[in-house]
């Protein structure tokens, strides 16, 4: 096909964040808010899914995540579209150590790692090693994108210092290590702090104070939005309407 140079604005095609980040601190009603998103399958790391009414299906090993993604993919095969609207990696932190023996195997594949008889790449000299961690959950990711409409990735928050004018400050960024949660966070479409205030949690996509916090959909944009709300009784109501329109 011949390439067409656009001559005029090409109007916008995307509403609704393809790849959704949302990172917080543990406990903040992360995975609960996830759990009530309709048409939402979450590929759950840790086990935290299993203390609440959700969707899920437990990973612990790169094998068992293919697996999964096998399975997802025959399904979408099967019905001629994607079984799930959004699927749900909960958490990066757990996914970057889950991927350390992928990484491996990718170096061992590189001409320069073919010999290589270590288990841990974090281990080679000079930080090469965190290329192919880097590598590795990238690999995963994408292949969960590909297999469903909205993917979602759910994160810790870690704590840097950095130097601001000669000032020592405090940032909060997704926990993964080196330069891995600027990385992902720059392909994401939308990345959200969730946190609790009160009854409610929120998912704030304020940007410009130094956080990852951002969100290219207009409707996301700068707004700090309500996702969950709860009662004495512990009954949970979310509003996913404000983050994906036509939910």
């Amino acid at each position: 096909m011949s390439l067409i140079l656009p001559t005029s604005k090409v109007p916008a095609v995307s509403t609704n964040p393809k790849f959704l980040i949302i990172y917080g601190r543990p406990k903040a009603g992360k995975t609960s808010a996830l759990a009530q998103l309709e048409n939402n399958l979450i590929v759950d790391l840790e086990g935290g899914s299993t203390f609440i009414d959700a969707m899920a299906v437990q990973a612990r090993s790169v094998s068992d995540l293919g697996e999964i993604a096998q399975a997802i993919r025959a399904k979408n095969t099967e019905v001629g579209h994607a079984f799930y609207r959004h699927i749900t990696i909960d958490n990066a932190t757990r996914l970057e150590e889950i991927c350390l023996p992928y990484a491996a195997t990718l170096y061992r594949q590189s001409p320069v790692g073919k010999n290589w008889k270590g288990s841990d790449v974090r281990e080679l000299p000079n930080g090469s090693g965190y290329f192919y961690i880097r590598q590795a959950v990238r690999k995963v990711i994408d292949m969960f994108k590909d297999l469903c409409d909205e993917f979602i990735l759910v994160g810790h928050v870690k704590d840097t210092q950095v130097n601001k004018d000669g000032e020592e400050l405090s940032e909060m960024s997704l926990d993964l290590v080196g330069k891995l949660s600027s990385i992902i966070c720059g392909e994401a479409d939308a990345v959200g702090f969730l946190y609790r205030k009160g009854n409610e949690t929120h998912i704030s996509f304020k940007g410009g104070d130094g956080t990852p916090k951002e969100a290219r959909a207009p409707h996301l944009r700068g707004q700090d939005i309500i996702i969950t709300t709860g009662d004495d009784d512990g009954n949970l109501t979310t509003y996913w309407d404000k983050i994906y329109k036509n939910v």
